[in-house]
């Protein structure tokens, strides 16, 4: 691992990675725990993000408002998420409060007390934050998509849970679940800024050290894909369009060929997607592609909100775009743009404090070891244009694809017809 780079394993088994960037005042850490929506039970979705909610409502040592006042004091931003795969307590402060900044997460982590009172009151900003979801067209049908392909799977779930599993959660489930899943070998503590290695870990040992190993939770179950079309309709001003295929899991060879097809495909503002549909055609403020990945699994999808009358024309031109992929080269000015898209958000995005710690623990969850950013590069500079070729043929495969559209649009409507190659 280079000198700026250090990694500690504590005897109960947390990993603590740092990195030192003595050129900057602040400091940015990250506590992950290997443990998010996909881990849960039906009648526990949405568990993994309460708790999320719930561990900045009061410890042993802190009401929720000192915890927030405590932070404010000393300039620090604190916060946290829950995705699929992970969950992520992180904060950030200037490099002469470290100290303090670590001893409000491991408090906050270790010792939060779950109230039955803060549980229903937090209860409900999280049913409205389902309501804001359900509200919120352009995020919705992305949940619509993922339930399309994966089904009962719990990738196939919001991250949020439903109204019902969410009424029914009370303290006990919370803590008996944030017992379960938060075990040691599933932390990952990670830190990138101006501080000493040796020093962090003195502070972040002395705290996480006491949690104790149990080896009880449940091992990933993989999911298996399903094609399925859906309309929903629903009284809005644009139908919001979803489409999937698949896509590669996290630590898949052909990533890198899948990140750059991205961004050809609707990845910037240069993109095919953006310049046919919106460029040249004005059908859409919004279009744009993504590629999610998981451990097991991945989803290559595209987004476009347009009008009523323009809904088929629209589909029928991503599909043309994704069936192009399969069956022509990108041609080696578009791959070289693409290519240098990539370098360049990767080589900007290292200045960031938080995108280094960030960059440190996907790094150790999901491939075990440092990867250098030269090295991502150089894997980036191989790849040709008939490895995205080869890609977009195993990815594109006739008849597998799902599409969600919500909005102004006939749920009994059938659109396979679109979707044929």
């Amino acid at each position: 691992m280079p000198q700026d780079r250090n990694k500690t394993v504590l005897d109960n088994g947390i990993r603590i990675l740092t990195k030192q960037m003595p050129h900057v005042r602040s400091v940015a850490t990250g506590v992950w725990v290997n443990v998010g929506a996909r881990d849960e039970k039906a009648e526990e979705a949405g568990l993994s993000h309460f708790i999320e909610h719930m561990i900045f409502k009061g410890t042993k040592r802190r009401t929720a408002l000192q915890i927030a006042k405590e932070f404010d004091a000393i300039g620090g931003q604190c916060n946290a998420f829950t995705s699929k795969e992970n969950t992520c307590y992180y904060a950030k402060v200037m490099d002469t409060h470290v100290d303090t900044m670590v001893d409000l997460l491991s408090d906050i982590f270790l010792n939060s007390v779950f109230d039955p009172g803060e549980v229903e009151r937090e209860r409900q900003v999280i049913l409205q934050e389902i309501r804001m979801l359900e509200d919120t067209p352009d995020e919705h049908v992305h949940v619509m998509l993922a339930r399309n392909i994966w089904g009962n799977h719990p990738l196939g779930r919001s991250i949020l849970g439903t109204w019902d599993t969410v009424t029914k959660f009370d303290s006990n489930a919370i803590k008996t679940s944030f017992n379960r899943a938060y075990q040691p070998e599933r932390i990952v503590i990670t830190a990138a800024g101006n501080l000493q290695h040796e020093s962090f870990v003195e502070l972040a040992a002395g705290a996480f050290g006491i949690i104790g190993k149990e080896n009880d939770f449940p091992e990933r179950t993989p999911p298996t894909m399903g094609w399925v079309t859906t309309a929903y309709p629903k009284d809005l001003e644009q139908v919001h369009i979803c489409l999937g295929t698949e896509g590669v899991h996290s630590s898949d060879p052909r990533r890198h060929a899948c990140v750059l097809l991205n961004v050809v495909l609707g990845g910037n503002m240069s993109s095919r997607l953006f310049q046919e549909i919106r460029e040249r055609r004005g059908l859409a403020y919004a279009v744009y592609s993504f590629a999610s990945s998981y451990c097991d699994s991945g989803l290559l999808g595209v987004y476009v909100g347009v009008a009523k009358a323009n809904t088929e024309e629209v589909i029928r031109l991503i599909m043309r775009e994704m069936n192009r992929l399969k069956e022509e080269p990108v041609d080696s000015a578009e791959l070289r743009n693409a290519k240098e898209h990539l370098k360049g958000g990767l080589y900007l995005a290292t200045e960031s404090t938080d995108t280094q710690m960030t960059r440190l623990a996907h790094n150790e969850i999901i491939f075990g070891r440092h990867i250098p950013l030269q090295e991502v590069v150089d894997e980036v500079e191989k790849v040709t244009a008939e490895d995205i070729m080869a890609l977009a043929q195993d990815v594109y495969k006739d008849g597998a694809v799902s599409l969600s559209l919500l909005g102004p649009v006939d749920g009994n409507a059938s659109y396979e017809d679109l979707l044929a190659p």
